[in-house]
């Protein structure tokens, strides 16, 4: 039997974030739960943040309850992600991003739920907030509507739909079900994509989900950042990307499920995606991509025959299909028209 020495762990991966570090900071270790851990994954930042981290190890009320595991060298969020499953010891582990916010009674609302309906997993709902210059410019609320999710792949069928999180955060999961089924972080340095190589899979291994109305959790998106962080993108960090998409895409013992469809369709619109980027960036690349890579980056792991007979996902799998069967070049153009009307 698993002894934990916490209920909760929140996971904070931190890198070179001293500007907002200390609100988030606060946020957490206000929350009105007891029994939590805050977990740092110091991953050789050079602004100092660390060191805010050790300020709160001694000074704050709840310092002793704050752990920090180092890198040994920069390794980039996916590592960090892992890193932080492997150490926790709570029960539960709670993903918090060390710029983002979250609302004092967070750990204690999503706990309870987990425990009244003896749940794998429950999400809160969140909301974004765009800021330029640290200054608000406005609020995306994405709100759930409230469910309980109990019979196997129900929670699959309706996450497939369109309404898989892609996001590590703001989630509560049981650390068993993660440790259990291996589930791991693509460990890509970028910062774009990485989630979703996780939370794509977490609904073929789990059943008894919750999905809460309230929102606590306030995601920061600030603009003067995000560019800089998408043209970083290096080719091997793409590679890495698709890699784990594609062998999402070769767990075909799923082909039983009635969310099988879905679910591919699902993998191939982040391919879609990450071949967005590649096609802007394609003489950034080195070595370039050849047509021929980019083709094989949305292989179809779906029969015509299997694709016909699920109407769910079609126009996404069948669109693959036939990409993957016209000659390379003629696929990529057909591509580069996709990633125009999808702009």
């Amino acid at each position: 039997m698993n002894t934990y020495e916490y209920e909760v762990t929140i996971a904070m991966p931190v890198y070179n974030v001293a500007r907002y570090l200390r609100q988030t900071l606060d946020a957490v270790l206000a929350q009105t739960f007891p029994s939590l851990e805050l977990l740092v994954c110091d991953d050789c930042g050079t602004d100092g943040s660390i060191d805010i981290v050790r300020e709160y190890q001694r000074q704050h009320p709840r310092g002793r309850h704050i752990r920090i595991v180092r890198q040994p060298r920069n390794m980039g969020i996916g590592a960090a992600r892992n890193r932080l499953m492997d150490e926790a010891r709570g029960r539960y582990l709670y993903g918090c991003d060390a710029d983002d916010l979250i609302e004092p009674g967070t750990i204690e609302r999503l706990y309870h739920a987990a425990q009244e309906h003896q749940a794998d997993m429950v999400y809160g709902s969140y909301d974004r907030v765009y800021t330029m210059h640290d200054v608000e410019q406005r609020r995306e609320p994405h709100v759930y509507e409230h469910r309980v999710f109990t019979r196997p792949d129900d929670y699959a069928l309706f996450a497939y739909d369109g309404h898989v999180q892609v996001m590590c955060w703001n989630l509560l999961i049981d650390i068993e079900v993660m440790r259990k089924n291996h589930l791991r972080v693509a460990p890509v340095n970028h910062g774009y994509g990485e989630d979703f190589t996780f939370t794509v899979d977490l609904p073929t291994y789990v059943n008894r989900v919750v999905l809460l109305p309230t929102v606590t959790y306030h995601y920061y998106i600030r603009e003067e950042f995000r560019t800089k962080r998408q043209h970083r993108l290096s080719r091997q960090d793409l590679d890495l990307a698709l890699e784990w998409i594609d062998k999402d895409k070769r767990r075909t013992y799923l082909k039983d499920k009635p969310y099988y469809a879905k679910r591919c369709a699902t993998l191939l619109m982040y391919d879609f995606s990450f071949v967005r980027q590649i096609l802007l960036r394609k003489n950034e690349a080195t070595p370039p991509y050849t047509n021929r890579e980019i083709q094989q980056a949305i292989m179809q792991p779906m029969s015509l025959a299997e694709i016909l007979r699920a109407p769910q996902g079609r126009t996404t799998n069948l669109t693959a299909w036939l990409l993957c069967r016209l000659p390379a070049w003629m696929a990529v153009q057909a591509l580069k028209v996709l990633c125009r009307v999808k702009s």
